[in-house]
């Protein structure tokens, strides 16, 4: 039997400014590990500010979201941003990568913040995430001096230094040509054979019939 990884139960979300206005109407779902689930709709319906709510990084909301047995709905934001760093890692469209530091140290930040290992394993580590994503060879490059592809890979290597339970990814592939998508899809394919579990929000219908679950979203609410 699948092992439940993240659960939601109805979660409503609103913005106040510049009146109130309610985007995500009592959404409920459950997500087993090894999963690869992709959130879909069209521009506007919610599936970002969805993601963010299971995510952690938007606490502002109704309803409970437990993610490995732990309900993180109400934990204070210390407690949630060591959470997130040893539970989640994060994808998204824009790799938000640090110019001036080389692509192993930009992999090696989380580690360093986490602080469960000391810097020479954890540059071990960071090497070995980096032979995975085939990019090991550009290690000690700026990463600024990468093509978009390649960045979007050093970036899927960081999300995985501290080796979370959850991937969350938000259009990784939405600035990246065809050649790169495929890159990408196959690494998530493979992590998700790894065991890991992938939520990523898309519009690129390729790339989401190849996960494992699709769910369709319209207006704020889950139609699938």
């Amino acid at each position: 039997m699948q092992q439940e990884v993240l659960k939601a139960e109805k979660l409503n979300k609103y913005f106040y400014e510049p009146a109130t206005t309610q985007v995500l109407y009592d959404i409920s779902l459950s997500i087993g590990e090894g999963e690869f689930v992709s959130i879909m709709g069209k521009s506007g319906c919610g599936k970002s500010t969805l993601l963010y709510l299971l995510s952690t990084l938007d606490t502002s909301y109704e309803g409970t979201v437990d993610i490995t047995g732990v309900r993180v709905t109400g934990l204070n934001e210390n407690d949630l941003a060591g959470f997130r760093n040893e539970h989640i890692g994060f994808v998204f469209q824009f790799h938000y990568l640090l110019p001036e530091f080389t692509v192993l140290e930009n992999v090696m930040l989380p580690a360093l913040k986490l602080g469960k290992l000391n810097r020479e394993a954890i540059e071990q580590h960071a090497m070995d995430r980096l032979r995975q994503m085939d990019m090991h060879e550009h290690a000690k490059k700026l990463s600024g001096k990468l093509s978009g592809g390649q960045q979007q890979r050093v970036a899927i290597a960081r999300a995985l230094i501290n080796n979370p339970r959850i991937i969350m990814a938000d259009e990784p592939t939405g600035n990246l040509d065809s050649a790169n998508t495929a890159i990408v899809f196959s690494i998530f394919n493979q992590l998700v054979q790894e065991g890991n579990t992938i939520i990523a929000v898309t519009h690129d219908h390729d790339f989401a019939r190849k996960s494992t679950r699709i769910l369709q979203m319209a207006d704020g609410r889950l139609t699938l």
